[in-house]
């Protein structure tokens, strides 16, 4: 790639919208539901199942059941996404809110 290829390239990702909301990760074997928020939820996916696999992921309880089940075990589900528009000073405060209604509402366990 030559520079002025890899300096748009970096100018188009700095440029594209994100999608903050609020995702869940579904255990297939169980009904256990681990929910968390992300600034990004279309990027959120590719990070977790690679610290997953890696053995890595920082919450013990979804590292332990994914050691034990495998991936297969596990379904990634976007549950909001949140209008940029409306969150812009504000974003913070609106994810915490958000995340604790889906905690709530389907008794899951806070990533």
């Amino acid at each position: 790639m030559d520079k002025e290829a890899r300096r748009q390239a970096v100018l188009r990702y700095k440029e594209r919208n994100s999608d903050p909301g609020i995702y869940a990760v579904r255990s297939t074997r169980d009904a256990r539901v681990w929910i968390g928020r992300a600034n990004d939820v279309g990027t959120i996916w590719n990070r977790l199942w690679f610290t997953l696999r890696q053995g890595a992921y920082p919450h013990r309880s979804l590292q332990q059941a994914w050691n034990n089940c495998g991936a297969e075990a596990f379904q990634f589900e976007v549950l909001e996404i949140l209008d940029e528009k409306d969150l812009q000073y504000s974003r913070d405060r609106v994810l915490k809110e958000r995340l604790e209604y889906w905690l709530a509402k389907l008794d899951g366990v806070r990533i």
